[in-house]
């Protein structure tokens, strides 16, 4: 494994580009680069042949269609090893007649998990790790979710957040809460004083939205 360049008393943030890797995974040796062009759902799990990420590997599975629809790859990563991770990709086969269709990194190094943040230096083992980056074509990291190793993630807010990065880089529009594909998107607001008084008899002036034109 060639290990991320390295960051020092310094937390991974929004905005920042993905810390390169290469490794072995279940699908061969990847680097982290050959996903440039397109969306990346990166995401950590605390371990192998556990009942959360099982659950989250059938769910992820069968929604990779989904996420190929928005031109996004999967890319899973834990400290198992890549036997451990050959060994419950078959076991998850044979159980839920489910064939995981997506990589998984080996990390028994912690090296990536430590470079993503997804562990803390101040670790005794890998218990943390549940964590979702959400990669631009640029290899920017776009938004982050963490969750506790005893909750299982939403496939669908992982869906929707990932429709959501597309939407606001399509156009000039921010999306509300819950926001779903179809649903109406929200203008930014005003950058300037003129802009802003011309709006003076709107009472939503600072809450203005509008069908989404994408819709359908």
């Amino acid at each position: 494994m060639t290990a991320p360049a390295a960051r020092v008393a310094e937390t991974l943030q929004i905005g920042d580009p993905a810390p390169n890797f290469q490794a072995r995974t279940t699908m061969g040796v990847i680097n982290l680069s050959d996903f440039r062009g397109r969306w990346l759902v990166l995401f950590s799990h605390p371990a192998d042949f556990t009942p959360v990420c099982t659950s989250e590997f059938v769910a992820l599975t069968r929604a990779s269609d989904r996420f190929e629809a928005l031109d996004c790859a999967l890319l899973a990563v834990s400290v198992d090893s890549l036997y451990s991770h050959l060994g419950w990709i078959k076991a998850i086969r044979d159980a839920f007649d489910v064939t995981v269709s997506f990589p998984i990194v080996e990390d028994p190094s912690l090296i990536i998990g430590r470079a993503y943040g997804m562990i803390s230096d101040r670790s005794p083992d890998a218990a943390t790790m549940r964590s979702t980056y959400f990669i631009d074509p640029e290899g920017i990291i776009r938004a982050m979710i963490c969750y506790p190793a005893t909750i299982g993630r939403s496939v669908e807010e992982m869906l929707r957040v990932l429709a959501a990065l597309q939407r606001v880089d399509a156009d000039n529009v921010v999306t509300p809460e819950g926001w779903h594909p179809g649903d109406d998107v929200l203008l930014p607001p005003h950058q300037d004083q003129a802009a802003l008084l011309r709006e003076i008899d709107d009472p939503r002036w600072f809450h203005r939205s509008q069908a989404d034109r994408k819709a359908g």
